[in-house]
């Protein structure tokens, strides 16, 4: 799915490792956020919308969905 996760980290100036501090997440997952390799649970997205004080579908953006072999737990069907 994609994302504005990194612009708005960085346009606030914070490191991944800040993001993920706010969140209580890990750096990784972060960054496979903000790569598209993983999809956010609902509860996660809702905390980072939360955080930068926007509505979910301001931060995620579905209408041009990252790849499948791009997303984490995703295979691809036959």
């Amino acid at each position: 799915m994609n994302n504005r996760l990194r612009i708005l980290r960085a346009q606030r100036g914070w490191s991944q490792a800040d993001l993920a501090a706010r969140l209580g997440v890990s750096r990784q997952s972060v960054n496979a956020i903000e790569t598209g390799r993983y999809d956010p649970s609902l509860p996660l997205a809702f905390r980072i919308a939360r955080l930068f004080g926007l509505a979910v579908e301001q931060v995620f953006d579905d209408a041009n969905p990252a790849p499948p072999s791009a997303r984490s737990g995703d295979s691809p069907t036959k």
